[in-house]
């Protein structure tokens, strides 16, 4: 395994030095820091493969941290905190989080999520052996580019979270076919998640309002009592 450099940002000492030791026991380079404050500046010196994230810390927040590195990188992020309320797993994962657990959590349990994201981001990506020149999925007006990670609505490109990318790249290459919220849950944020399915509804909102703002054609269709599909 490439070793992967994962920053660990929560301004209790005992939970930063937890994960720490249960991450790098499995191979990973970590770094932690105890605001996001510091972290972000970290940040914006070295880069890093992924990012948990404590919500509730002094000064700027989980949420905050996590709004300022979508604006520039489209790292995974895990966000923990001891709120456990439906609204704050939405918020989280609409701010483009990856996943949500709440505190107290097994540490092997954060682990095993912790390998899973970086799993599917290993082979979503185009990190080493050379690929033939791939032929980009298309929809109407949208372009899916795999190993690019990006997508192009109406010859624009469209700024889209990890989740947001995956989403797309599967409704877009079962086009026609209807998929149940449960089904999407599995296939877009892995059997590992243990989230409601109200985040497919709020990522579905997002993504429309995207490609409403490029005025696409593409349109996300509503399976009442079931779930959504793209239709050519």
């Amino acid at each position: 395994m490439s070793e992967k450099l994962i920053y660990v940002v929560d301004d209790e000492k005992s939970i930063r030095d937890l994960i720490k030791a249960y991450l790098v026991k499995e191979g990973y380079h970590v770094k932690t820091y105890e605001s996001g404050e510091e972290a972000l500046a970290a940040y914006h010196r070295t880069t890093c493969d992924m990012m948990i994230i404590d919500i509730m810390m002094k000064g700027m927040d989980g949420y905050g941290l996590c709004r300022e590195i979508r604006k520039v990188s489209d790292i995974p992020i895990m966000m923990v905190s001891a709120k456990d309320d439906e609204i704050d797993r939405i918020l989280g994962l609409e701010l483009g989080s990856d996943d949500y657990l709440s505190k107290p959590f097994s540490p092997r349990e954060l682990v095993v999520r912790v390998k899973n994201i970086l799993r599917r981001m290993d082979k979503s990506g185009s990190n080493t052996v050379p690929e033939p020149i791939e032929q980009p999925l298309s929809l109407k007006d949208v372009m899916v580019m795999t190993s690019e990670r990006k997508v192009v609505a109406n010859n624009q490109d469209l700024k889209l979270t990890n989740k947001e990318f995956e989403f797309m790249h599967f409704m877009v290459n079962h086009k026609n076919k209807a998929f149940s919220r449960e089904q999407l849950l599995n296939n877009i944020w892995g059997y590992d998640y243990f989230g409601e399915d109200r985040a497919v509804d709020d990522l579905v909102k997002r993504v429309r309002k995207k490609l409403r703002s490029v005025n696409s054609t593409v349109e996300i269709l509503t399976v009442w009592g079931y779930g959504y599909k793209i239709v050519d």
